[in-house]
């Protein structure tokens, strides 16, 4: 499936952290955990990137679990809204 992450939110922040615990380089810190150097860095970009722009923010890793939540619930609420408004219409023309 296109575009679904690899790793989970939980995973990305603990390499990173662990990135960060150690002097290593990144390649040597994704053994660890058994995650490949090329997004480890990227990880760590990206969490430098959400930190400096709001320091009491959560992790981004986190956040972007919550928007996929957020994501798959606004679908859910969408069809269901569309069949009450169905089932409203049918309702109203039985009603006539």
């Amino acid at each position: 499936m296109a575009g679904t992450p690899k790793h989970a939110p939980e995973f990305k922040q603990q390499a990173v952290e662990l990135h960060r615990k150690s002097d290593t380089t990144y390649a040597e810190a994704a053994r660890g955990p058994g995650a490949d150097p090329g997004p480890l860095s990227g990880w760590a970009r990206q969490a430098d990137r959400r930190a400096e722009g709001d320091p009491e923010s959560q992790s981004p890793f986190w956040m972007a679990g919550d928007l996929r939540k957020l994501r798959r619930e606004n679908e859910r609420l969408k069809r269901e809204n569309e069949i009450l408004l169905k089932a409203s219409a049918f309702s109203a023309s039985k009603t006539l």
